[in-house]
């Protein structure tokens, strides 16, 4: 086995892209992925499927002289779309679809594995496709399961996500926080339902969650520094029955997105506080439900981001893109908040936006993007 081809790169892509499977149940995906890995040269790889999270894949290349090991991430399930692209090689499984492009994510790994399986590397390098990204936090759960232990653990951490809005194999960056943090949170206003003509006689949910929505909305304007950051948006109400029946139950629906942890945490107090304020004003139970799972902020390491920034601003081969930082979310942060590391972008110029159910990226961003990576890693081992 040589170096994979771009032919057979794109090839594996459309594979790929035809077998998207949802978070924690990528079995068919980890197991093609386990198939081209073991038609590499195995002279420096080992490879572990951890029990405890069996759709995951950590593949071990021995250096020749490691002074550290070097940690890639690809993450590899997908999303509850219907495909809409009319491609030949369009998802078989029904309602489910690569849409945010892991499909590209894992073809570049494998494009670098089966480069560094020949050109045996200085440092360790270990590879993890993950599974659940989109959904479960992979990365917290495998982090908390205790897999990136002794000669698994990565000295430093780098992944990459797809964006449509680069041009197709450019690599984007940024100092600081790439994606933000998510939090999802859910209100339960608990009242009394009563007939609309006798209000007295009930504790109406819908007027109180009016109050609190309007609070809510202060908590950005307000209560967080405008220099910075952070988006509530709640997307989702649910009360009543009928329109003369006042509601004695309602239901909000949001999330929060804020560019650090700090921030957001700011976020998660401000709530608890106004909510703790509208149960007491309106003699109802108010309960919140924060679940931020393992989508934190995508905080990047100074160093180590300064390092990977240069390098691909003086690389005469790579189209880099100094990139804003982005509200949506991404597990990779919670690792990134364990070991030092950097995310950045790599260009796959589509009209279509992430997630969209048309969303074709340019294949030819895989093989621009495998030499741009492999070059900087190279570069990082002599440092």
């Amino acid at each position: 086995m040589t170096v994979l081809s771009e032919s057979e790169l794109i090839q594996i892509r459309r594979h790929l892209h035809q077998i998207p499977e949802l978070a924690l149940h990528e079995f068919q995906t980890h197991d093609y992925l386990i198939e081209e890995i073991k038609k590499f040269r195995q002279d420096y790889l080992e490879i572990q499927v951890p029990q405890a999270l069996p759709t995951a894949i950590m593949v071990l290349v021995h250096g020749s002289n490691p002074q550290r090991t070097i940690g890639y991430r690809a993450d590899i399930d997908a999303l509850p779309v219907e495909e809409k692209t009319g491609l030949q090689y369009s998802s078989q499984n029904l309602g489910i679809m690569h849409a945010c492009g892991h499909d590209i994510h894992m073809t570049v790994a494998l494009g670098l594995l089966s480069y560094f399986s020949e050109y045996q590397p200085i440092d360790n390098l270990m590879f993890f496709f993950q599974p659940a990204e989109e959904s479960e936090s992979g990365g917290k759960k495998a982090y908390e399961l205790g897999i990136f232990s002794e000669k698994w653990r990565p000295d430093e951490f780098y992944g990459l996500h797809d964006n449509p809005a680069l041009p197709a194999g450019s690599i984007g960056c940024r100092m600081g926080t790439l994606f933000a943090g998510t939090t999802e949170v859910n209100i339960d206003l608990i009242g009394k339902s009563g007939h609309a003509a006798f209000p007295q006689n009930a504790n109406d949910t819908v007027v109180a969650m009016s109050s609190l929505i309007m609070q809510i909305q202060t908590i950005i304007s307000r209560s967080i520094d405008p220099i910075k950051s952070g988006v509530i948006t709640l997307g989702k109400v649910e009360a009543g029955t009928i329109r003369n029946v006042i509601a004695g139950h309602t239901r909000i629906e949001g999330t929060i997105r804020g560019l650090s942890q700090k921030m957001i945490l700011e976020i998660d107090q401000r709530l608890r506080d106004i909510c703790a304020g509208i149960a007491r004003s309106y003699n109802m139970e108010v309960n919140l439900d924060l679940n931020q799972g393992g989508y934190w902020p995508v905080e990047n390491n100074p160093k180590l981001t300064e390092i990977f920034i240069s390098y691909m601003k003086k690389n005469p081969n790579v189209e880099f893109i100094e990139t804003e930082p982005a509200m949506t979310g991404e597990d990779f942060g919670y690792l990134l908040a364990k070991f030092p590391g950097t995310m950045f972008w790599l260009g796959v110029n589509d009209d279509s936006q992430l997630h969209s159910a048309t969303f074709t990226p340019d294949e030819s961003s895989i093989f621009r993007g495998i030499e741009a990576i492999k070059d900087f890693l190279n570069y990082r081992m002599k440092a």
